[in-house]
């Protein structure tokens, strides 16, 4: 007997790819930096929000790679001014982040505030459609 995965249910047609992006977003292999939050500000708007302290806003970027947001910090180390550290522990690390968005969602803007950087989605209203499929006589 066959193992019975979410595109080979015989009631889900057509979701193969929902399932290659379930198999995408369980690689992306977060390693816990920086930390996050998700919130939901309304029915159909959403924030991500990351600890992002430290980072200048030209040190951060954000793209969307097919139905991918890719959130990515590197901070370009200063020419070393003759400053001698005796423990760094403020470490200019990079990092990428990756969320896969649904259908419909987008990106409404990005801000920095206080050490975070807030990304705000919104969820547009799909339209109702009702098709009446004509019966063809063979």
């Amino acid at each position: 007997m066959s193992k019975l995965t979410l595109a080979t249910h015989p009631f889900l047609l057509g979701f193969d790819q929902l399932e290659r992006l379930v198999e995408r977003t369980a690689k992306t292999g977060n390693d816990g930096y920086p930390p996050y939050n998700i919130e939901q500000s309304s029915e159909n708007a959403f924030r991500i929000t990351l600890a992002v302290a430290g980072f200048r806003e030209e040190d951060l970027s954000i793209t969307l790679e097919d139905r991918q947001l890719v959130i990515r910090g590197k901070q370009v180390e200063a020419e070393e001014d003759g400053r001698v550290f005796l423990h760094r522990g403020i470490a200019a690390r990079q990092f990428q982040r990756s969320f896969v968005l649904a259908e419909g969602v987008e990106v409404a803007g990005a801000s920095t505030e206080n050490g975070l950087l807030h990304v705000d989605l919104k969820r547009s209203r799909p339209e109702q459609v009702v098709q009446t499929i004509r019966i063809n006589k063979v």
